[in-house]
């Protein structure tokens, strides 16, 4: 299993990005997985930002950014994509995909698979 992500860049706060991840593996697997975006600021630990069960496509989203991010998959395509509205500078961080084979959580230890960060910075 793979997941690449991509999409990061230098945007000014109030503006928009999106975030892409391709993700690869045993497709009679992924209808009970779950795909999840993390964040991880310098010198913070990585936290929890978005999720979404890939069969049913129902969401799940971190107080910090619920209202402005939206998680979204296009199961045909085996793509997730974060679509960052708002952005404020505290959004600044590094962004990974991730992928449970044990269900929804908001914990990195249940993520099995990881993609590469895309690092995101927003300046004031």
């Amino acid at each position: 299993v793979q997941l690449q992500a991509s999409g990061g860049g230098l945007v000014q706060a109030g503006d928009s990005l999106r975030l892409s991840c391709a993700a690869s593996g045993p497709g009679r697997t992924f209808s009970s997985s779950v795909m999840a975006w993390f964040r991880q600021a310098p010198g913070k630990v990585r936290e929890f930002v978005a999720a979404i069960r890939w069969g049913v496509g129902n969401t799940y989203y971190a107080d910090s950014v619920k209202g402005r991010f939206t998680i979204s998959r296009v199961s045909s395509e085996n793509m997730v994509y974060l679509q960052m509205n708002g952005l404020k500078p505290e959004d600044t961080a590094a962004y990974y995909c991730a992928r449970s084979l044990t269900g929804l959580s908001y914990a990195v230890k249940d993520y099995t698979y990881w993609g590469q960060g895309t690092l995101v910075t927003v300046s004031s």
